[in-house]
């Protein structure tokens, strides 16, 4: 719910890239260290599946839709919604510590595979509606 406006304003600080609507998702994350979702309200945020996929870090609010990808302190890290504070020391945590995101971004990749492939999801999919229709 940015204005155009705050959008031309934070794109004028040098660490902040501007990509607009991307397609393929797939090297955007390939060049990233680190995956941030500072949202207030979500279901199972895709692009947090797609960074433990692609063994990245992830920082993410600690709401429920976030809660059911992220293991706070094993594959990234859940803060408090509006705590920018607290957003900031996470995530200067992982960009200080290589080590760190590298086995929270292994750590993802597992639960990924564990939990969140395609026939997994399908599968848990079509038991709930199995169960509904019992």
């Amino acid at each position: 719910s940015l204005t155009d406006h705050d959008l031309q304003m934070m794109g004028k600080q040098p660490w902040v890239k501007l990509f607009g609507h991307v397609d393929d998702m797939l090297p955007l994350l390939h060049g990233s260290d680190i995956v941030a979702l500072p949202s207030y309200r979500e279901g199972t945020p895709k692009i947090l599946l797609e960074a433990a996929s692609c063994a990245l870090p992830i920082v993410a609010t600690d709401i429920p839709g976030c809660r059911g990808v992220v293991e706070d302190g094993e594959n990234g890290y859940l803060v408090s919604v509006k705590d920018s504070v607290e957003l900031s020391k996470a995530l200067l945590k992982l960009c200080r510590d290589a080590s760190l995101r590298k086995a929270m971004g292994e750590k993802g990749r597992e639960i990924i595979l564990q939990d969140f492939t395609s026939e997994i999801v399908i599968r848990k999919t079509l038991a709930v509606y199995q169960s509904l229709l019992s």
